[in-house]
């Protein structure tokens, strides 16, 4: 799997290179929909949004199953389960502190696809407001 994965990511980046492949999205694009708290928009709704994309149509079978494989093992390692541990890790604070304010800024790979620390809070009966730029808090 990590002889594919590195495969696979040498040849997108090729690709890249030589601009037959064409990245859907700008850095400008990202920043313009993280800002407006448009976490929901076509950006953000493809939960491996932030880690290689593996799995396209002109793979072979074989090659297709393990491109699914290593996809669900990014999604649950490095997004779900590290948005897990920052949600608990908010919700031990706020437990351990209720005399206290606080404030929390993640990264904009922690509100991408689903299961975001924003769902983790929610699920723990915490209410969240997203805070528009520029707006006073």
């Amino acid at each position: 799997q990590v002889v594919f994965a590195l495969n696979q990511t040498l040849l997108q980046q090729e690709s890249l290179r030589a601009g037959s492949f064409q990245i859907p999205y700008t850095t400008e694009d990202l920043i313009k929909h993280y800002n407006c708290g448009d976490l929901s928009s076509i950006i953000f709704n493809h939960d491996t949004s932030q880690v290689p994309n593996f799995i396209n149509a002109t793979l072979p079978a074989h090659e297709r199953v393990t491109a699914q494989e290593i996809d669900s093992y990014f999604r649950q390692e490095l997004i779900y389960k590290r948005n897990e541990r920052m949600g608990r890790r908010v919700k031990d604070l706020l437990e351990q502190n209720p005399d206290k304010s606080f404030f929390f800024a993640f990264g904009a790979g922690h509100f991408m696809g689903n299961n975001t620390v924003i769902d983790v809070l929610r699920r723990e009966g915490y209410e969240v407001e997203h805070t528009p730029a520029g707006q006073t808090i």
